[in-house]
Formats: structure tokens, C-alpha cells, sequence
């Protein structure tokens, strides 16, 4: 069942962002000489998309999470999408209250960017921006633009009180399909499965048929908790004890992977995928690399630009995380 959407109170609605689509498409575009950036602050410039039809995808990568290295694992995922796939890209990162780098940060500066956006990639965790940093998400995800999300996105954000405390269950789950529930410790790793429902989808191109990843599972059904109806589920996972391949496995298999479409004002579909893989070493392999960026284009509705075999997901440069634990 999907469940009804709550508005904030200093949300501005879907309807009425969508009348201002216009004058916003007019503030222009700026030449940014790194495709990856750091915005200094909400007005900075963000790698504002051209109003040519033809001009590539804009990529908005928001990342602040204090556990998994979204601050590392996004921007690589951006230089593939630049490198191989001629998309713009615009990484966000948290900082600090000296306006530094920090991924314990709960400012994230830049955030006008999703104004320009042609998809927005989130990786947050507990959260408390600013309302003004707050109202720029909430914009964007009721605006019906394609969203996507990793793993603590499902708890992106923890305020302490009304109103905005609404939004440490109602992001991940209302939009997303699920919020936090728990996970199978720190000291695991899971076996994950193509789904039956993967057969034939675009975004499951290319994927290993199963494959054990360093991400220790994330319970997504528990009781009367279980993700929408709504939701195609692409893979699904199994707990491995330890945090080598070859564990027992023990628990009960849970949904890792999916896409859901929400109706939008104008009657059309908003595209939405979720994964709660994130581990950074997971990133080390090319089936998660590819899951999201075969995502990516399908959530931008370029689906047949998939290959069979998937998408290219190379690495560009250095990619080598440290364990988060």
C-alpha cells in the first residue's frame, strides 16, 4: 500500500514548484572546471544543467553519512558517469561549522544544485540540516524528479522535534519504500541474489546472478513492516556470518534492491530506486558499481541506452576506501 506523503510545514508543494520550474530553468548555467565539486554555499555555483535539449544528464550526488564513505564511493561514481557516459555531475558534501569537510557535519552546502538536476543520488545518515538546506530535499523530492538512494538513506535525517522530526521515518520510507528498522551486525556480510522480478528490467543488466558483497544486511521486512506493493524488487540478500565469503548464512532473506514509480501532478511517473548496499568495498566490484549506474539511466528514462551486458562501470583513477569498522 502507499502510504500518504506528509507535508512539512515549510514545504513548498509539488504544484506549486512545478510553476516555478520555468523562472528557475532562466537563472542560467555556470562553466565549472571540475566536473566533481565541493559547493562553498547554497549559492555557489552548481553545474546548472543547459536549457538545450541536448545538453548531457545533471547528476546531483548528496552525500553525509558519518559511517560508510559516501564522501569517497559517490564522487567515483560521478567520474564514471563524466568519464564514460558524458553526464554532468555535481557532488555535495557535509561539513563542518568552519564551512571544512566533515562527514559528521550537519550542513551540506550547494543544495540549490537539485534545482538543476536531472536526477538526485542521496547517501545521508542522521542528519539535522538547516530548514532552509531541509526545504531544498524535500522541494526536490515532491517536485516528481527520479531519485536515488544507498543504504542510510532509509534514516537520512534525525531532528530532535516537531515539525521536522516527521522526516527521520517519512523519508526513506514514504518516498523510498522503507525507513530504519535494523541490520545483521557489523560483524557480517551478505549473499545477494538476482530477484525473479529482475528478469527483463533494464537496471539489472550486467548483474551477477549472486554474489557476496561486504555490506552486512539490512532488515527491510519485519513483521507488518515490509516494503510497498509497489516496489520491484531487483535482488535480494541473505545474512553471511563473518566477513568473508562462504559464512553460514542464517536469518531471513530480505529485498536489498528496488525501483518504484509514485505518481506525479502532470500524471506522469516519478522514477525512485533504493538499494541498502553502501559498504565502501562493495563499490571495489562491478555489480554494485553498475546497479546504480544502470539506475541511474533508467531513472532518467534512458533505459534503452542500457546495453545488454550493462554499463560500462570502470574505474577512473584511484578508488581504494579503508573498512568503515
Amino acid at each position: 500500500m502507499l502510504l500518504a506523503r506528509r507535508t512539512p510545514v515549510m514545504a513548498i508543494s509539488r504544484r506549486f514548484m512545478a510553476s516555478l520550474a520555468a523562472p528557475l530553468a532562466l537563472l542560467g548555467s555556470f562553466s565549472m572546471d571540475a566536473a566533481v565539486v565541493q559547493a562553498e554555499d547554497d549559492d555557489a555555483p552548481s553545474s546548472v544543467a543547459a536549457s538545450d535539449a541536448k545538453a548531457p544528464p545533471h547528476i546531483v550526488f548528496v552525500t553525509g553519512d558519518d559511517e560508510y564513505g559516501s564522501e569517497l564511493s559517490m564522487p567515483m561514481l560521478a567520474r564514471i558517469l563524466e568519464t564514460h557516459h558524458g553526464m554532468k555531475t555535481t557532488v555535495l558534501y557535509a561539513v563542518d561549522d568552519a564551512g571544512q569537510r566533515d562527514r559528521h557535519g550537519n550542513s551540506i552546502p550547494g543544495l540549490k544544485a537539485l534545482r538543476s538536476a536531472d536526477a538526485a543520488v542521496f547517501f545521508m545518515r542522521f542528519r539535522k540540516l538547516p530548514q532552509e538546506q531541509l526545504d531544498e530535499i524535500i522541494r526536490y523530492a515532491d517536485s516528481g524528479q527520479p531519485m536515488l538512494g544507498l543504504r542510510t538513506t532509509s534514516h537520512a535525517f534525525k531532528y530532535d522535534g516537531p515539525p521536522n522530526d516527521q522526516w527521520n521515518d517519512g523519508f526513506g520510507r514514504d518516498y523510498f519504500g522503507q525507513k530504519w528498522i535494523s541490520h545483521y551486525g557489523h560483524e557480517n556480510s551478505s549473499n545477494v541474489h538476482l530477484a525473479e522480478a529482475a528478469a527483463g528490467h533494464p537496471a539489472a543488466r550486467g548483474l551477477e546472478p549472486s554474489v557476496w558483497l561486504h555490506s552486512w544486511l539490512y532488515v527491510m521486512n519485519d513483521g507488518e513492516l515490509t516494503i510497498p506493493d509497489d516496489c520491484t524488487v531487483l535482488q535480494v540478500g541473505d545474512a553471511v556470518r563473518g566477513t568473508q565469503p562462504g559464512g553460514e548464512l542464517y536469518g531471513h532473506r530480505q529485498p536489498v534492491s528496488w525501483t518504484r514509480e509514485l505518481p506525479r501532478p502532470d500524471g506522469g511517473k516519478q522514477r525512485i530506486f533504493y538499494t541498502s548496499l553502501g559498504h565502501p568495498r562493495d563499490f571495489n566490484y562491478e555489480t554494485p558499481r553498475r546497479l546504480l549506474i544502470n539506475a541511474i539511466y533508467w531513472a532518467i528514462g534512458r533505459e534503452a541506452d542500457i546495453p545488454p551486458e550493462g554499463t560500462n562501470v570502470t574505474i577512473v583513477g584511484q578508488y581504494d576506501p579503508p573498512d568503515p569498522h
